[in-house]
């Protein structure tokens, strides 16, 4: 194997391939990266098993080959070469890598060794704007349960109907859903997909225009420009969140998001430790909301903070750091919080949007 590229294209694909690979004990090749040269193309693949990533990388091919190297190695030392053309070649089971004042030889392992990364063969497919579905991912990720007894829920469920895509997370205290708009689609579909995966494309998506999702039964692949991302698909059912939305209310309340967030996060200094309990307080005359919190080591606090209020007046109690969240993600200047009693989840939602919801429970006093 012989190539020559520059330093920019190899370090840009060895930067998304990288993180990937992991040490791992009892298969230490899952460390490397490993480099395959054919068709006049360089790729690089890393996988842990569960992910494989691909990216090719632009150059000139002189001999077609492959071999493994350490990842983080490589691209570290990449990373500081300057920006100039590189040879990379197999020389006696070490990879050199020569620049114009450099030369440097990397043990590896032979490409036999790395495992297959399993080629994903759709049978459903969608396409869709990269940066919209980036956006909108990272809306619902935060809410991701980390309970691995419930692996349905450990994921992002992705529900494709014609036109839209609608992106559900929740850890059973919280439920997000997001509605997107897809340019191209071949037909009505589920899935999960594990956080992790969610977590690497997030990190992979840049400047790309347009991402292509294709999927079967236990397998996604995204493909973007030059790179390629695959995944299994967590098995299962879904939770049947739909009756989990509330349909009415007794109060509602409209005020600026950025507003609302600073009370939030002014009386969140006074919470109780482990209970990160704050009280909401609805009064419809006054046209406030009261945000109150109290810890006997620290101190109270209270903030009166103005909301358009419609329907009766309300109270309840929510952990600051599930309705922060919502509050952060929601994408909107304006909010809506809607409740019907302290013992029932409240809704959040845009005020000028229809695309996302936040479902919050309370906590019970």
């Amino acid at each position: 194997m012989k190539i020559i590229c520059t330093q920019e294209n190899l370090s840009t694909g060895l930067q998304v391939v990288s993180h990937i690979a992991s040490k791992n004990i009892s298969l230490p090749i899952l460390s490397n990266v490993l480099l395959k040269s054919e068709g006049g193309i360089l790729k690089l693949l890393t996988t842990n098993l569960e992910i494989g990533v691909v990216c090719r990388v632009r150059g000139k091919v002189e001999k077609e080959g492959s071999f493994t190297v350490q990842a983080k190695t490589l691209t570290d030392y990449i990373s500081l070469l300057p920006k100039e053309n590189i040879i990379i070649e197999v020389v006696d089971q070490n990879l050199k890598i020569q620049g114009r004042d450099s030369k440097t030889l990397m043990r590896g392992i032979e490409a036999s060794e790395f495992p297959i990364i399993p080629t994903v063969e759709p049978v459903n497919t969608c396409q869709i704007s990269a940066q919209e579905l980036k956006k909108a991912l990272a809306s619902v990720s935060f809410a991701v349960s980390q309970d691995e007894t419930r692996p349905e829920i450990n994921g992002v469920f992705f529900s494709i109907k014609g036109e839209a895509l609608i992106l559900v997370a929740t850890d059973s205290y919280r439920l997000v859903e997001k509605k997107l708009k897809l340019a191209k689609n071949s037909g009505e579909y589920n899935m999960i997909i594990p956080i992790r995966t969610i977590q690497e494309l997030l990190r992979i998506i840049t400047d790309q225009e347009t991402i292509t999702i294709g999927s079967n039964e236990n397998q996604i692949l995204f493909s973007l420009d030059e790179i390629q991302l695959t995944s299994r698909l967590i098995e299962g059912h879904y939770p049947e969140y739909e009756h989990l939305i509330p349909q009415e209310h007794k109060t509602s309340a409209i005020m600026e998001t950025q507003d609302f967030t600073n009370t939030i996060k002014r009386a969140s200094l006074f919470c109780k430790s482990g209970s990160n309990d704050i009280v909401l307080k609805f009064f419809s005359a006054n046209r406030e909301i009261v945000v109150s919190a109290t810890n006997a080591q620290v101190g109270e606090s209270e903030a009166k903070q103005s909301a358009e209020i419609k329907g009766e007046d309300n109270n309840i109690v929510f952990n600051y750091r599930y309705l922060l969240g919502g509050l952060q993600n929601i994408g909107d200047d304006d909010c809506c919080l809607e409740m019907s009693d302290n013992t029932k989840p409240g809704l959040l939602k845009p005020k000028n949007k229809q695309d996302y919801i936040y479902i919050i429970m309370p906590i019970k006093q």
